[in-house]
């Protein structure tokens, strides 16, 4: 069966029925279709009989199935012993990173931790033996479950047929033109890698970052630079050489938690030195979703405006007036403007002069009526104006011991959650601790938490948390107290897990010898808990 041929309600392995067209370009189709089965939307790659890789495509398709990392698509099927081959993957709804670059930059601490999200997903897929090699904005998805999402490991290099014998070095440049693009809005790559407007150059070499958009920090820039090659060897340390290398390089720099289900926040566009020139714009798949496609194929219909355009001269838009700007006053004014500023100068004094006459009367009144608000020395003791005492500097707190954690029935102890628990203070993201598989969210009503104690060795001030969580969804709870036992401590926050790093901020720091750390609700598929890295903020109590 020709893809050409198959139309919208076409069945597919008696179960994916295709509903909408997306592209249809390069011998393949995309299309959005229902599993009927599971009742869900996904995404079904179509070829051509022509398609001179189908069988490879698939066997990309199945190799990407066994990824776990919750930040890459998943790929549910993928067949060609029948008439029609196909390929089943997960239907991403998001908006893509082009999308969000449309009006301006990201903040760069969010564009740092949405990078560092990206390069550990790609590490993940490194130490598979899988790799991406077109890695675009396009390619990068905040979805509107909060989460980061990835898009074509592994197929997209062979739709586009991509070839590199370093790919690590390949999927490193690719991520860092990414971050570029984040901190920029501007695009360091090939043309029809984004519509967003070219990165200025010279003789083909990018402006660092920091020369093109403000308040980017020299750590950052650097990295960036260190990625795509920018600068002379003695400007920067040696290149990045792999993924896990970048990931690495980002965790050492200042990273703002990405919101839950907001957009991201965006830093003020600015004019670089010298622009490029602008890209044609294309339709970019930026606001509603986000399926599996080649990166060289024309993407999705777009629900949100297309990249910021530039006047039709190619400059970009004047820099407002300062706010300090001042007027300089007309000169040879006649006669008559001599006169108005003599009658300004009178109604100036009168009002100087009954001014002077209520602030004397204010002054008496407060004097009158002061009692209890005035010190011995006249001073005001009103508490509202006192101003508030800065709390301490915080740093990393050492973790003495961890331990698992649980309030479970008697009988029904989940002992899976004693293993892999100094994983998650080795200084390594990817722990090794996890819960056993329950029926439902709630630990099939045996249990009311899940997780682990950490031991500071003395009461500290806890300021905030970190955890790294591999799997998305359920709810992460942190405590804080004096006593082992998890009823007995004070809850501080809680947050949705998010399949990578999250912070919760304890605002007024509490004490405590211990912080428990337990999911109080499984995520829904599967139900079960995972933990990564944690890590303690705080001063001496």
């Amino acid at each position: 069966m020709s893809t050409s041929v198959i139309e919208p309600g076409t069945r597919l392995a008696g179960r994916y029925r295709l509903e909408e067209r997306i592209t249809d370009s390069g011998g393949s189709c995309l299309w959005k279709a229902i599993d009927e089965i599971l009742a869900r939307a996904v995404a079904v790659r179509t070829f051509d009989p022509e398609f001179p890789r189908i069988h490879e495509v698939v066997t990309a398709a199945r190799a990407a199935s066994r990824l776990t990392d919750p930040r890459l698509t998943q790929v549910f099927d993928a067949d060609d012993s029948g008439e029609s081959a196909y390929v089943v993957s997960e239907w991403v709804v998001g908006e893509n990173l082009e999308g969000m670059l449309t009006k301006a930059p990201l903040e760069p601490g969010r564009a740092a931790t949405l990078l560092y999200e990206a390069s550990e997903a790609i590490a993940a897929a490194h130490s598979a033996g899988l790799s991406h090699l077109c890695l675009t904005p396009r390619d990068l998805v905040w979805t509107t479950g909060g989460t980061v999402k990835l898009l074509g490991v592994a197929t997209d290099a062979v739709l586009g047929d991509r070839h590199t014998d370093d790919p690590a070095a390949e999927d490193v440049r690719g991520l860092g033109r990414m971050l570029y693009a984040a901190l920029t809005a501007h695009w360091p790559g090939d043309e029809d890698g984004s519509g967003l407007p070219a990165a200025p150059a010279v003789d083909g070499v990018p402006y660092a970052p920091r020369q093109v958009q403000a308040g980017i920090s020299h750590a950052v820039d650097a990295i960036v630079c260190r990625c795509l090659g920018i600068g002379t060897p003695a400007q920067h340390a040696e290149p990045l050489a792999s993924p896990a290398d970048l990931a690495r390089a980002l965790r050492g720099v200042p990273r703002t938690p990405l919101p839950l289900f907001a957009g991201l926040g965006h830093s003020q566009p600015s004019s670089p030195r010298s622009a490029g020139p602008r890209r044609p714009a294309t339709a970019s798949t930026s606001a509603s979703t986000q399926p599996h496609r080649p990166p060289a194929h024309p993407p999705a219909p777009s629900h949100v405006p297309p990249p910021r355009t530039r006047n039709q001269h190619g400059d970009y838009p004047p820099p407002p007036v300062s706010s300090s700007t001042r007027t300089t006053p007309a000169r040879g004014r006649g006669a008559h403007g001599a006169d108005h500023r003599h009658g300004n100068r009178a109604l100036i004094g009168v009002a100087a002069a009954a001014l002077t006459v209520i602030v004397g009367i204010g002054v008496w009144a407060v004097s009158g009526i002061a009692g209890d608000g005035e010190s011995p020395d006249g001073g005001v003791t009103d508490k509202g104006q006192q101003s508030t005492q800065a709390e301490p500097s915080t740093v990393k707190l050492d973790v003495q011991s961890v331990a698992a954690a649980q309030d479970s029935s008697p009988g029904h102890q989940d002992t899976s959650i004693g293993q892999g628990v100094n994983t998650l203070i080795d200084g390594r993201p990817d722990g090794k601790w996890e819960t056993q598989s329950y029926a439902d969210p709630d630990f099939g009503r045996y249990s009311k938490g899940l997780g682990v104690l950490l031991d500071l060795g003395k009461p500290v001030k806890v300021a905030k948390v970190t955890i790294h969580s591999p799997s998305s969804g359920g709810v992460l709870q942190v405590k804080v107290g004096e006593s082992r036992s998890p009823g007995s401590l004070k809850s501080v926050g809680q947050q949705p897990a998010n399949g990578g790093e999250l912070t919760i901020t304890v605002k007024p720091q509490a004490t405590g010898q211990y912080v428990l750390v337990w999911f109080t609700q499984l995520p829904s598929s599967p139900h079960k808990g995972k933990l990564g890295e944690i890590t303690v903020h705080g001063s001496a109590g």
